[in-house]
């Protein structure tokens, strides 16, 4: 019942005429008085001739009687909030058309509280059937209303949700089933209405059904935990469930209620996520036992220690550059032209001593890495002994393919290694690991290798099958030749003296750096293997440049780098990834790519020092 509005006066005031109007029609209201719901009474012409005390409640005032017309309410409205004028509520209508009636409404109260009523309009009429007043009962609908809203609400989420909702009775029948558990399962609601909810279970997970229900009938609640339910067609869709328990009015069970999330999105992402990882574990370990192959094939050929690291860095290198490539072309296929740029041309755009040109094609990586390697060794050699050992050589690769002989042959690539200009060639006495490397890499992929020493330079034949399914470009060649003469290798740089702040997170490198600088006559400021104590460092020390690595731990560097650059100090950056993993407002920067050689690394920084070509912010 609402909360009483009037004042003692008001509770005591009599009803005065309201008795005798009632009797005047016939109607005793002494009844209605003791009645619970509100009940008035309305002359022929609208005016209320009585109302019970339910009713006076139910207003919060008391209208005056014989004086208020239609109602005992400030103001009606319809249920969607539109005003409705007295003369056309439910009192008057009921008086104009001689109909009982029965009209949902909502009723205004003085205060502004608003009601949600149910009224119940009857003529009353003589003997001769002429309508003499009118009779209505009121009802208080807040409470129904609230939770129709509420249930209409419900039904808007459960209909709108991407989760499939379902309800089922205790013995595994359907009894609702939403949009979503359509299109996640593909059975149609009235498909499933009624059906048992094993319809959807795979055999083998009846029994996980069986415990569940006789868990949901002792009450408990089921969380997300993760199974596997049958579609439709026959497909395994994986779900998280949630399994709550239905009551009803008094508490006692009569169901269960699944909110079935599909996840198969997420297990085919964690499977991938497995499949990666173990591709990357593969090749990882792959890639590490190839390092210790030419570890160990560059010792058994090296003179001296000191050979040996200048082989082994430059096969790294190549090994480096190769894999580079393959990052970039996500493993899928990699650029002939590229690779070649790459490993002959070692970031001199104009050596005019070297060309190349060829069928635009993409290699897979096994074929890739191995061609790779092969002209890594050939590269090397020219420089060391063959024409780019002298300032007037000269060096051409081409290639062609081939097309199949004959239904089912592979087609093969074949490049012609031309040098020409160089010292006179002669035989070599013995094969070392270079030859024996490009013998066996291309015999591993069916390919074969026809080595000329002509006394003129040397003359390189290789024939490399190609898989099926090998991407190739148009029928005219790419080309490339250097525009200008190729500088000679620089063998001393002007460190001595020179402070040298290092930045690196990895004991290994770091120590390398340390020894090459300390062996080119610099001083280290450091190491820093962390932002705080690079941060620390570039406030304490005096230093003439910073190697700087991009990436500490995960840490970003760029509060360091405007910390340099404020000082104007040059540095360069230290990665294994692009310019896309440097700080933002320094990709312009210089970097040394790791890895790196000890020329490379000397040449990068004597350069950084040098008049006028220091890069600051």
């Amino acid at each position: 019942m609402s909360r009483n509005l009037f004042t003692q006066a008001d509770v005591n005031r009599p009803h005065g005429q309201g008795e005798d109007s009632g009797r005047d029609l016939g109607i005793d209201t002494k009844l209605l008085e003791i009645l619970p719901v509100a009940v008035y009474i309305t002359d022929a012409n609208g005016f209320i001739t009585f109302y019970n005390e339910a009713a006076a409640e139910f207003w919060g005032q008391r209208p005056e009687l014989h004086k208020t017309k239609w109602s005992g309410s400030c103001r009606f409205y319809t249920v969607d909030g539109e005003e409705i004028l007295p003369e056309k509520g439910p009192i008057a209508e009921t008086l104009r058309t001689g109909e009982p009636s029965r009209i949902e409404c909502i009723t205004e109260r003085p205060d502004g509280t608003r009601i949600h009523t149910l009224s119940f309009p009857s003529p009353l009429k003589d003997g001769d059937g002429n309508i003499i007043g009118a009779i209505n009962l009121l009802t208080d609908d807040s409470e129904r209303h609230q939770r129709a809203e509420a249930f209409t609400r419900l039904a808007a989420i459960v209909s709108s949700s991407d989760d499939a909702i379902v309800t089922k009775t205790l013995s595994g029948r359907v009894t609702t089933w939403n949009k979503s558990a359509t299109r996640i399962f593909g059975w149609e609601e009235r498909e499933m209405i009624g059906q048992p909810i094993t319809k959807i279970i795979p055999p083998e997970l009846w029994n996980e059904e069986t415990r569940i229900l006789a868990r949901i009938g002792r009450g408990e609640h089921i969380d997300h935990y993760e199974t596997v339910r049958l579609a439709k067609d026959g497909r395994r869709v994986d779900v998280s469930l949630t399994v709550s328990p239905l009551h009803d009015r008094a508490g006692k069970v009569i169901g269960a209620s699944k909110v079935a999330r599909d996840i198969s999105e997420k297990k085919r992402t964690e499977e991938m996520q497995q499949l990666l990882l173990g591709e990357l574990n593969h090749r990882v370990k792959n890639t590490l036992a190839i390092v210790q192959s030419i570890a160990t094939q560059t010792l058994h050929s090296a003179h001296s220690p000191q050979e040996f690291a200048k082989t082994f860095s430059g096969r790294v290198q190549a090994l480096a550059r190769a894999h580079t490539l393959f990052t970039r072309d996500a493993w899928q296929g990699t650029d002939i032209h590229d690779l070649v740029r790459e490993q002959l041309l070692l970031n001199d755009e104009d050596d005019n001593r070297i060309s190349f040109s060829g069928t635009a094609l993409a290699l897979e990586p096994q074929s890739a890495l191995s061609l790779s390697m092969i002209l890594h060794e050939l590269g090397t050699n020219a420089r060391k002994y063959g024409a780019l050992s002298v300032p007037g050589g000269q060096l051409s690769l081409t290639w062609d393919v081939s097309a199949p002989g004959e239904p089912g042959n592979e087609p093969r690539m074949t490049l012609q290694w031309v040098e020409r200009g160089g010292p006179l060639v002669h035989s070599p006495l013995r094969h070392g690991f270079g030859s024996t490397l490009i013998e066996k890499g291309l015999k591993a992929h069916g390919g074969e290798a026809s080595i000329q020493y002509d006394p003129k330079g040397l003359i390189c034949e290789i024939s490399l099958p190609l898989p099926k399914g090998t991407q190739m470009g148009f029928s005219f060649p790419v080309s490339f030749t250097g525009q200008h003469a190729a500088s000679p290798a620089r063998e001393s740089f002007n460190l001595g003296g020179k402070r040298i702040l290092v930045i690196e997170d990895e004991p290994l490198v770091s120590m390398d750096i340390e020894a090459c600088l300390s062996e080119a006559g610099s001083a280290v400021v450091g190491p820093a293997a962390s932002v705080a104590r690079a941060r620390q460092l570039i406030e304490s020390e005096t230093f003439d440049a910073a190697l700087v690595d991009a990436n500490l731990g995960g840490e970003t560097v760029e509060e360091l780098a405007e910390a340099l650059a404020q000082r104007n100090i040059p540095f360069l950056f230290l990665t294994g990834y692009g310019r896309d993993s440097l700080p933002e407002g320094f990709r312009d920067f210089g970097i040394i790519g790791k890895p790196y050689t000890r020329e490379q690394l000397l040449a990068a920084t004597d350069s950084m020092l040098a008049p006028g070509l220091a890069k600051t912010a």
